[in-house]
């Protein structure tokens, strides 16, 4: 696709107020984070994702151990949390919301309300929220167990109950009463789906599970019920352009189908995933949809919009975004610092 020449969508990203929905607290870590506690602990690195092949789920995940492993304590957890926050408010975002599934942690920190509480310690500041998730290769009385401690922490930092891992390896209908048991304490329901499974999949965590937001979700767009269902319900997708080559999920990143969930209605979140592994940020994923996707400056407004929508931020701190990108949409001069600015400043 040819680049974008609409002026406005080469106005300052970073300027741009938007959110994270998508982000997984090993996967956020920063490179050289990861150096040093990997070396504190005599353990290897994880190898870079291969550029240009495709890897294939079990390479990933084996990279994302290798990470994993490197955070032994409430306070790596904590430290990781915080540093992923300010690489994201450096982006132009004034909200994220970091997935974690605290079993994973658990036996390192002994149990997992001392997993959750590190998360939090390091989320305080106002511009974080806690996504608790459980796996879909795991036993459903496991998710019952974190949407239990979820709704435990309703209010006090965790906005949300999540479904994570590989769809394939669980069937919807086993999550029901643990999905359930996180909205009706006001937790938004945001499984991932649609990245290996059908359309069929998406559907289903939206009427059976109640999603508020999907994780990827992108087979939805080769089933038109499916995304008249999102449109009208106002579902949002947490895209992440840079993820899928790996897996063959798309064939390049040009063939991310954002341009047809957004024609179709769908309101799109960008998120970043793990950035740790497929090396961008939250303004590369602007900027490939930008120069890449060919969204136009509108469009990344209407992108950030619905990112600020879709998320669990404070009332008073979503209406100053929406209104920031209202002005970055009319078009204000960004050197003169007259756009409302949510994030930290750049560099």
């Amino acid at each position: 696709m040819a680049p974008v020449t609409d002026p406005l969508a080469h106005h300052d990203l970073r300027r741009l107020p938007k959110t994270n929905l998508h982000l997984h607290l090993t996967g956020s870590m920063r490179p050289t984070t990861l150096a040093e506690l990997a070396d504190r602990h005599g353990l290897a690195l994880p190898e870079p994702l291969p550029v240009g092949t495709v890897s294939g789920w079990a390479a990933f995940q084996g990279r994302y151990e290798l990470a994993r492993a490197a955070l032994r304590t409430g306070e790596d957890l904590g430290r990781v949390v915080a540093e992923a926050t300010a690489d994201n408010l450096a982006d132009g975002a004034g909200w994220v919301e970091i997935q974690v599934d605290p079993t994973t942690y658990a036996e390192r920190l002994g149990g997992l309300e001392p997993v959750v509480e590190a998360v939090l310690a390091g989320a305080a500041g106002g511009r974080t929220g806690v996504v608790l998730a459980a796996s879909w290769a795991g036993p459903p009385a496991q998710a019952d167990r974190i949407a239990r401690l979820a709704a435990r922490y309703a209010g006090h930092g965790v906005v949300g109950f999540g479904l994570s891992n590989d769809e394939r390896r669980g069937r919807v209908a086993d999550f029901v009463p643990a999905m359930r048991t996180a909205t009706e304490a006001g937790l938004l329901a945001v499984p991932h789906s649609g990245f290996y499974e059908a359309a069929w999949h998406v559907r289903d965590c939206v009427t059976r599970l109640g999603a508020h937001r999907v994780g990827h979700g992108l087979s939805a767009v080769h089933d038109p019920a499916t995304l008249e269902l999102l449109a009208e319900r106002g579902v949002a997708m947490e895209v992440c352009p840079s993820s899928y080559p790996p897996f063959g999920v798309t064939s390049d990143l040009a063939a991310t189908p954002l341009r047809a969930l957004l024609t179709a209605g769908v309101p799109v979140a960008l998120g970043t995933d793990d950035p740790l592994l497929f090396g961008t940020n939250l303004l590369d994923q602007y900027a490939l949809a930008r120069d890449v996707l060919g969204c136009t400056g509108a469009e990344l407004a209407g992108l950030a919009r619905s990112s600020v929508t879709a998320s669990a931020a404070p009332p008073e701190l979503r209406a100053a975004m929406l209104a920031g990108v209202e002005e970055w949409l009319g078009g204000m001069d960004q050197d003169s610092g007259s756009v409302c600015y949510i994030g930290a400043p750049s560099a």
